[in-house]
């Protein structure tokens, strides 16, 4: 996984080539986020198969969950994970309007104490803040540029040794 230099300050560029080093970011990204106390919302934004639920599986793992145990949250839309902290996956793909958004009450999860991933961000009227904006494009077979948006602090993706 390679991340280019000159990124701006809060946002990190990453290449990521397999589904196993997207999982690694993921897990990454959950270990600092439950470090802090800032961040607790974490958007994701994809085409279908761009690699969302790979990352939410490193995030996951971050908090404990074995990777088994998480899958996409389309059926379900908000499964909740009871880890410390609470763990939230929202899933809006199956959704179609605004309104059935909205109906969800999805607000009572953001910005509390637990964390809250959501896949399909785009589907959101409204973006809670502060949260961490996650993009990932597919480029070629497996390989995905993510860019992360909203990382307080500094924080840097440790390259593999």
């Amino acid at each position: 996984m390679k991340s280019p230099p000159g990124e701006h300050a809060g946002t990190l560029r990453v290449i990521s080539s397999s589904a196993e080093e997207t999982q690694r970011l993921g897990f990454e990204i959950g270990r600092f986020l439950s470090s802090q106390e800032r961040v607790r919302t974490v958007l994701l934004y994809g085409d279908l198969g761009a690699g969302k639920t790979a990352l939410v599986k490193g995030i996951a793992r971050s908090f404990g969950i074995p990777d088994r145990d998480v899958g996409s949250a389309s059926f379900l839309i908000v499964a909740e994970y009871e880890t410390q902290p609470t763990l939230y996956h929202i899933d809006l793909y199956r959704l179609e309007t605004e309104a059935e958004v909205e109906s969800l009450g999805l607000w009572e999860y953001f910005g509390g104490p637990g964390m809250a991933v959501v896949e399909w961000a785009e589907r959101l009227a409204e973006v809670p803040e502060p949260a961490l904006r996650v993009r990932i494009t597919h480029r070629d077979d497996d390989v995905r540029e993510i860019v992360i948006e909203g990382m307080p602090g500094q924080w840097v993706f440790p390259e593999e040794e």
